[in-house]
């Protein structure tokens, strides 16, 4: 049984910084691309980053425009666990985080596997 169980929210005040971890169990972690997405009171979930499996001991990543230059996306293959480093964070960062697991590495909505989610709020 696949789990993915994220954790490092909390509440933060704006231009401070957050990593949280995605601890995943039940898969061969280093054959899954995974991603980080996000959902706002009232908003869908929205696509942040995601980093491909290692190939060559090197990774690709990718992230959302909202996100660019603050976010950083790595894997610890040894630990099966992936992270979020979320600096300079904002208001409109606030949302529930979640992690998420599949063999294809990209920003879509639909992979395989999910976390539960961790709170991430921003105060201004």
């Amino acid at each position: 049984q696949v789990q993915l169980v994220e954790s490092g929210g909390g509440l933060v005040q704006a231009g401070g910084s957050l990593r949280l971890s995605c601890a995943a169990s039940g898969l061969t972690f280093s054959d899954y691309a995974m991603a980080w997405f996000r959902q706002a009171p009232g908003k869908e979930r929205e696509f942040v980053t995601s980093i491909s499996r290692t190939g060559g001991g090197k990774t690709i990543s990718y992230y959302s425009d909202s996100v660019k230059g603050r976010f950083t996306i790595s894997r610890d293959n040894a630990k099966n666990t992936v992270y979020l480093q979320m600096n300079n964070l904002k208001p409109k960062d606030t949302a529930v985080y979640y992690c998420a697991a599949d063999y294809v590495y990209g920003p879509r909505r639909d992979y395989d596997y999910w976390g539960q989610g961790t709170q991430v709020t921003v105060s201004s």
